[in-house]
């Protein structure tokens, strides 16, 4: 499944790789500081609380049209358009706030205009991997994309961020412009045209919109195994954001731990998916892409039974850390899979719809975490984590047998052409294809 140990990804998957850590490094500087901005301005919760809604609403509405127009244009090139325009965003807001004309409202639309290109920007990025990588090496090329995001978003990021914020309270969106404008830069280096080519896998390119986003949700339908692991990813974000939700008050009240405690507990989490990212693609060439899902839906249960029975921080700590590896395993054969899978023409959309039901499971999740939590009892979200995951992984376990793996890692998607040998330069009109849960900029 994967080549030798020491083969190169290639400067062309180097570039990506740099852009899309840079980029993830100031979105998570915005992520920090834009409540910051806002618990500045107001003691409101209603007007704190809109901060994440305005971030997560771009997700639902243009996520299904982002994969129809990443499937239509140079990936690439919209890639670098995308940017640019965020970075002229954010250098309005930073400039607002230096000269004390900056208000709320004004950061929620920055927030939003910053978050829909965040999500044609994932789409179109994970689009380009298998076409700057050879097919054999996708494990390897999207597990450094995980761990770079990881470790530049879930670690440095947060205490840079805040950091930032207390020398200015343009820094911190001041760095999110450079981050991008450095993102920018970096895939004009890449050598290459990425256009998917006809937008339909029939061949037509007079198409609504409409007729484009269903054709990429009846292929998906089709496929069932892509079409399981897009359900599960759904339903295991609302549990997972149902838990998050809640889970400052449990820190403080059942495991007595502070605000740094409390901020702990997500490094754990961090760490053990920076870790997995690193050995991911020799943990799955070792043990196999079947077990690493079936295992990584029995320590989804394990992590909800542990915050939902346990009182010790070092448990729960432990959880999330095991929570983080597998999170990255996740998405390193969750991307590697749909990118074998998919046709050329459908790699975004398919990308897409997966983010779009990720970010569903996410927003509902928030919601029902705190209202279940303030019904029924603080534990009572994980219980119900907790028995989902089981039932899950009882309905789920014979869709992911060796046998079904193994003929997606051998069979090439559709009108898949190989991606050339690293080092070696794409043809002009190469195609290029695609590589949820997604976390939006607020």
């Amino acid at each position: 499944m994967t080549r030798n140990a020491g083969e190169s990804l290639g400067a062309r998957f180097a570039k990506l790789w740099a852009a899309s850590t840079m980029s993830a490094l100031g979105s998570g500087l915005a992520t920090v500081a834009a409540p910051l901005f806002v618990a500045s301005r107001t003691d409101d919760p209603l007007v704190v609380a809109a901060a994440s809604g305005v971030a997560w609403l771009p997700w639902l509405l243009f996520a299904l049209p982002g994969g129809v127009l990443v499937d239509r244009v140079d990936r690439r090139r919209l890639m670098i358009v995308i940017d640019w325009v965020r970075v002229a965003a954010l250098a309005v807001l930073a400039a607002a706030i230096m000269t004390d004309r900056a208000g709320v409202a004004l950061l929620y639309a920055v927030l939003f205009v910053v978050n829909t290109g965040e999500i044609v920007f994932r789409a179109a990025s994970q689009a380009m991997v298998p076409a700057v990588v050879p097919r054999d090496l996708l494990e390897r090329a999207n597990g450094w994309l995980s761990g770079g995001s990881m470790l530049m978003h879930g670690m440095l990021a947060g205490p840079l961020g805040g950091f930032l914020f207390v020398l200015a309270a343009s820094s911190p969106f001041l760095a999110n412009a450079v981050t991008y404008a450095l993102s920018a830069v970096l895939l004009a280096l890449i050598a290459g045209s990425y256009r998917a080519g006809p937008a339909s896998v029939g061949g037509a390119t007079a198409r609504s919109v409409r007729a484009d986003i269903d054709e990429g949700f009846r292929w998906l339908a089709g496929q069932r195994l892509l079409r399981t692991m897009t359900v599960l990813i759904g339903l295991l974000n609302l549990t997972l954001t149902a838990a998050i939700a809640v889970l400052v008050l449990l820190a403080a009240e059942r495991l007595h731990l502070g605000s740094v405690g409390y901020g702990a507990l997500f490094t754990c989490m961090a760490v053990g998916g920076v870790l997995g990212a690193a050995v991911g693609d020799r943990l799955i060439a070792r043990i196999g892409a079947t077990w690493t899902i079936r295992v990584g839906l029995l320590v989804e249960a394990g992590l909800h039974l542990a915050l939902a029975a346990s009182r010790s921080a070092a448990v729960v700590g432990f959880a999330l850390f095991a929570f983080g590896v597998h999170g990255a395993l996740w998405n390193i054969v969750a991307n590697s899979l749909r990118q074998r899978l998919t046709p050329t023409a459908l790699q975004g959309r398919v990308g897409s719809t997966t983010l779009f039901i990720a970010a569903g499971g996410n927003c509902l999740g928030a919601l029902l975490g705190g209202a279940v939590a303030a019904t029924f009892g603080l534990t009572v979200p994980y219980w119900i984590g907790f028995v989902v995951a089981v039932g899950v992984s009882a309905a789920t376990w014979r869709v992911f047998d060796r046998a079904t793996v193994a003929r997606a890692y051998a069979a090439p998607a559709p009108d898949q052409p190989a991606a050339p040998a690293p080092g070696q330069p794409a043809a002009s009109d190469r195609p290029a294809d695609e590589g949820a849960a997604a976390s939006p900029v607020a």
